[in-house]
């Protein structure tokens, strides 16, 4: 299980507030309390509403890094953002680049990015058509992604396949949660050793009732077929235990360093 903790966004209202007032301890607190609860990687997303986007990358960058030398997810549709990211970041433990589409001119971008950078990329199920109407349009868009991935030499297990999760309580979309477990399965033998699948788990839930029910409910489904990293909640200890009590159950690296977890799990 490879688990980005999503917190630092500025989506959240209290960290685009500290982003913006730039209040280094909130972003710290959560960095540190992230990184405790396992996240593996921590996620680093300005936001929507800051002016200076490439400022604020490196001032957000800077700032976790004087707390944790956790490595870094850096979440933004811009290449410059990116780059702001990059010129601040010590890669050293190494970081995720998120992300690109699988548009061929965006991946001749990134992915020798993601090289020079010795980072892992995400790249989502998306092109110049716009968003994957089924499991095949996913699933053939993903074969692009690996296809110029391995044309450029990236490692399988540095490349991170995201088949978009789309929030459930739309009518229009109440089909995509099938369409993204039957292209999570695919995806996951389309190559040997197989790369990484991902998604941004709260999405599902997006609008929802019981937001924490339906996010525990998908993860569980989504390993099942094959998922084996996520944006989620790190600090939603029952979220967490499902995704470790899910690996147990497929039996899915054993003896992993997280079958502590799974042990402690089973047997509390």
């Amino acid at each position: 299980m490879i688990p980005v903790g999503e917190r630092i966004n500025g989506s959240f209202a209290d960290v685009r507030a500290a982003i913006l007032a730039k209040e280094r301890k909130l972003i710290q607190d959560l960095a540190v309390i992230q990184k405790g609860a396992g996240a593996h990687y921590l996620d680093c997303n300005v936001g929507p509403a800051v002016y200076d986007e490439v400022g604020a990358m490196r001032w957000l960058i800077e700032t976790v890094q004087d707390a944790t030398d956790a490595p870094l997810s850096l979440d933004s549709r811009k290449l410059n953002v990116i780059k702001a990211g990059l010129s601040a970041m010590d890669t050293v433990n190494g970081c995720i680049i998120n992300s690109c589409t699988g548009d061929e001119r965006q991946l001749d971008v990134y992915i020798p990015l993601a090289i020079k950078h010795s980072a892992s990329l995400v790249a989502r199920t998306i092109n110049k058509d716009g968003m994957p109407r089924n499991a095949d349009e996913r699933v053939e868009i993903a074969a692009t992604i690996i296809t110029r991935a391995m044309d450029y030499g990236l490692e399988p297990e540095r490349l991170f396949i995201d088949p978009i999760v789309t929030p459930v309580n739309l009518f229009v979309e109440q089909d995509r949660p099938r369409y993204v477990l039957s292209a999570i399965s695919q995806i996951r033998q389309m190559t040997d050793p197989p790369i990484h699948v991902i998604c941004g788990l709260s999405n599902i839930s997006r609008g929802a009732r019981d937001r924490p029910l339906f996010n525990r409910t998908f993860l569980a489904m989504a390993v099942a077929a094959g998922l084996d990293a996520a944006i989620v909640d790190v600090l939603d200890s029952d979220l967490m235990d499902t995704w470790a009590a899910a690996e147990v159950l497929i039996k899915r690296r054993a003896q992993s360093s997280d079958s502590r977890q799974q042990a402690a799990l089973m047997y509390r």
